[in-house]
């Protein structure tokens, strides 16, 4: 039987709310069920203004645009990441600056945001790897110090907590994924979350192409102009349907999720106890949702075998980012803010495993046991014929962000 990566869930009442859309006869954005979604996302997560768009990636480019970057001014975040969050700063002549993550979290080293600080630097933007929040006090203190706005990529982060608090509410906006690879879906879908009252206006006329459209139809001006710039960000009501049977039923999702998450933490624990895989790690400020588990592998040219022979049983496991810095487009549009041997070495070792809803106990026994398989066998063939060992490269001081020490292995 074939284990897919991912199986996108549907509750059960996704086509019963679309069939009501077409009946209301408002299929264009910000009908009824577009207003379900908002007045759920302000309550719950909570926010001053939450703003459904087509995508996390638009939801980006609206901070952007708020933010008002320019070219030239300078956007701090990982290079491990999704080109959603280094692209939605570059379209307005922004330019990322690639700092290195954590060892244990994969998420970016708060210890070398200082360093990376320039006249230009005008925002923060943490990614919230896997549903695991990053270390959003000291994000948040250094921004306030350097008078920095901070922008949340939330995209893996929805129903999340750090320290009490949702992810998404943090920092000063946030953006919110639901395509279909998401804990909360509706295909293609996303939401601009404002937590500053300074944008919550502004935001929703970027939203409706820099017109004051939704104050008119809220009856606050007699007619609706064109006073900013905008763009088209809003979703259909077709989608905000669907999205509402998803957001009806959030907390039975992610609780699904967290204990297939918990599936895979628990059977892996002896392949990580006999040292052939490294097992994510989560702080205690952290309360995770179950978005994605990975595993790292002890070595990077054992990780593509592995996809393979999981393949050969049908079973489909993949890679995640190629780091932006080594992409051409973060050689023409992004500087490197740090050393970057962290991100480097992850995600040549990284491998998430097949996720959803609803797989069974036993297709994830039948993963881990395909892993385990494909490890003793190699380890029982390198035993029986050991590899010429290489002398290893030392670092070169340039590597070393800020003269800190580096240590060389992640385990």
């Amino acid at each position: 039987m074939t284990i897919f990566f991912n199986q996108p869930y549907s509750t059960g009442r996704e086509l019963e709310y679309i069939q009501q859309a077409m009946k209301n006869c408002h299929l264009s954005g910000d009908g009824p069920f577009t207003d379900k979604c908002h007045a759920w996302l302000q309550a719950n997560l909570p926010c001053r203004k939450a703003l459904l768009t087509h995508s996390g990636t638009h939801a980006l480019e609206m901070a952007a645009i708020l933010l008002d970057i320019e070219a030239g001014d300078e956007v701090i975040m990982p290079s491990f990441t999704f080109v959603s969050t280094a692209n939605a700063f570059v379209l307005r002549g922004g330019v990322p600056v690639f700092i290195d993550i954590r060892p244990d979290t994969l998420n970016l080293d708060e210890k070398l945001l200082v360093k990376a600080i320039t006249a230009r630097t005008k925002a923060i933007v943490p990614v919230h790897y896997a549903g695991v929040a990053c270390e959003m006090d000291t994000i948040m203190e250094i921004a306030k110090r350097y008078k920095l706005a901070v922008v949340e990529d939330a995209a893996h982060g929805m129903l999340a907590f750090y320290c009490g608090k949702r992810l998404g509410a943090i920092g000063d906006l946030a953006a919110l994924s639901f395509h279909e690879t998401k804990n909360i879906i509706c295909g293609e879908g996303g939401a601009l979350i404002v937590n500053d009252d300074r944008f919550v206006e502004r935001a929703e006329i970027i939203r409706e192409k820099g017109t004051n459209r939704s104050l008119f139809y809220r009856g606050e001006v007699d007619k609706y102009r064109w006073v900013d710039v905008g763009s088209s960000f809003l979703p259909s009501e077709l989608q905000a349907a669907y999205l509402w049977a998803q957001l009806e039923e959030s907390q039975r999702i992610t609780e699904m999720r967290r204990q297939v998450w918990q599936n895979y933490y628990d059977l892996l624990e002896p392949l990580e106890r006999e040292g052939f895989i490294r097992r994510p790690q989560v702080p205690d400020s952290c309360s995770p949702n179950g978005h994605l588990f990975y595993i790292l592998v002890e070595k990077c040219e054992d990780r593509d075998p592995l996809i393979g022979h999981l393949k050969e049983q049908k079973i489909f496991a993949m890679f995640h980012y190629v780091p932006l810095h080594s992409s051409p487009g973060g050689a023409r549009f992004a500087r490197i803010g740090s050393s970057l041997s962290v991100t480097e070495a992850v995600s040549d070792r990284l491998l998430r495993l097949p996720f959803w809803n609803l797989i069974s106990l036993k297709q994830q026994q039948r993963v881990v046991f395909e892993i385990e398989r494909f490890m003793k066998t190699l380890r029982t063939s390198l035993s029986v014929n050991p590899p010429v060992r290489r002398q290893q490269p030392s670092l070169q001081p340039e590597q070393i962000a800020g003269g800190e020490d580096v240590k060389p292995s992640l385990v």
